[in-house]
């Protein structure tokens, strides 16, 4: 079959320009592959980046078609199928000289060096800034090994199988908005070392995490990072529980994103859904403790009462006590499981 390929080339510092190219293709030929047949019989100037062609080393992470993916993993057979699907298409609709089209552009939140390549200088700059290697106690000699029991090593697998490509980095919304953010590979990794039985500076990391919108709380939860992992390793999941972590040992006065979190749980417990009287008050404004914080709110309370969107009164959800037994027998359920 016949396939237009729309290559997004650049060099650096200059605009992107788009180059076409046409290949005869197997449906079960990768992207990868395809890739080679251009640089190797049409376009020996195309530049990208590969190595082993077997899902492993992650090097040849680009975006097809709009997300993020590997190019040695996805084939010209699926993603066709999976245009077609978002664009609703059947074949009976297509002309007969009709010609797909697959898109390649390099990674997103990295700049570009030439074509597919880019600079990933701050991708590894924040993955050490989280320091994810097992504390310096954990890595001295010891007397005899160190022994892990099974369920303690499962705790690593998820977390384990990141191979660093960068899709979830590149599709990151939080760290497009916010360059202190460290961004879901390096969570996902810092995650490995507070699961790690083996670390024993589990406190000092949680608190290094726990700061301002680098760490876990830039995370703005969109799922991006989970949708285009090749492995699974799912970043927002590891984020979630190193936030769990935090939340347990801290209360809510030791930073807003704490309290916002743990205002927004009890409010659905007393009512079913948020009181948002009460949940500007008590986050923002830390119970009037926080007199800046309770004038920030004024402009925009005046507002919603002016366009009539100030509720006056609060009126709980059908099923709150259901809610709030579900809610209470999770919370049990996770404590008698730690």
């Amino acid at each position: 079959m016949q396939v237009r390929f729309n290559v997004v080339r650049q060099n650096q510092n200059e605009p992107p320009r788009v180059h076409t190219y046409t290949l005869e293709v197997e449906e079960s030929n990768t992207i990868l592959d395809c890739l080679n047949s251009i640089k190797w019989q049409q376009d020996g100037s195309l530049a990208y980046r590969k190595n082993c062609r077997n899902t492993i080393c992650g090097s040849c992470s680009m975006r097809i078609n709009g997300r993020s993916a590997l190019a040695c993993k996805e084939n010209v057979g699926s993603e066709l199928a999976r245009l077609d699907k978002i664009a609703n298409f059947s074949s009976a609709e297509k002309p007969t000289d009709f010609i797909p089209e697959i898109t390649i552009a390099p990674m997103g939140n990295m700049p570009v060096i030439k074509d597919l390549v880019v600079d990933m200088t701050s991708f590894w700059d924040n993955l050490e800034a989280v320091d994810p290697y097992v504390s310096t106690s954990g890595r001295a000699v010891p007397e005899r090994e160190f022994l892990q029991t099974p369920e303690e090593r499962s705790k690593l697998d998820q977390t384990g199988n990141c191979i660093l490509c960068g899709a979830c980095y590149s599709e990151c919304n939080a760290r497009e908005v916010n360059p202190e953010f460290v961004g879901p590979h390096a969570l996902a990794k810092a995650y490995r070392t507070i699961a790690d039985s083996r670390d024993s500076d589990t406190e000092n990391r949680l608190e290094k995490y726990n700061q301002g919108t680098e760490g876990v709380w830039g995370c703005t939860r969109c799922y991006y990072c989970n949708s285009v992992c090749p492995m699974e390793v799912a970043p927002m999941d590891q984020i979630g529980k190193i936030k769990q972590e935090i939340l347990d040992r801290k209360d809510d006065q030791a930073s807003r994103s704490i309290r916002h979190r743990k205002v927004l749980i009890n409010l659905v417990k007393e009512g079913g859904w948020i009181d948002e009287r009460k949940f500007g008050i008590e986050v923002v404004g830390n119970y009037f403790r926080d007199v800046q914080g309770l004038l920030s709110l004024g402009p925009l309370g005046l507002r919603m009462i002016a366009r009539g969107k100030f509720p006056l009164s609060f009126e709980s959800s059908e099923g709150t006590n259901t809610i709030r037994d579900l809610i209470e027998s999770v919370q049990s359920l996770e404590k008698s499981t730690d």
